[in-house]
């Protein structure tokens, strides 16, 4: 398994609302059958800006499969208007 952690920046006053919309599409990412886990951090230090993170069972399963979808077309077309900067993008697996 491994871990999709997007950095996403939008405007601190649409919090609530981008929380909600996140909320809503979280059903798009669990609907694959390679997404193993979601979830939305806000970093404490840096209104907002969020954590999406997300397990997947590979790197392809992500990055291959899951952009290719209507629900990653679906997930684009909610959160995309809030994004202020394009979402920085990485994978990790965890080791210990």
């Amino acid at each position: 398994m491994i871990t999709e952690i997007a950095k996403l920046k939008i405007a601190p006053e649409q919090a609530q609302s981008f929380e909600q919309v996140v909320e809503a599409a979280r059903k798009h990412f669990l609907a694959s059958a390679d997404c193993t886990s979601f979830r939305l951090d806000r970093v404490i230090e840096e209104p907002g800006t969020y954590l999406l993170i997300v397990g997947w069972t590979s790197v392809a399963a992500h990055m291959d499969d899951f952009r290719q979808t209507e629900n990653f077309q679906r997930w684009r077309a909610l959160a995309g208007p809030f994004f202020v900067e394009a979402p920085s993008v990485s994978h990790s697996v965890q080791v210990i």
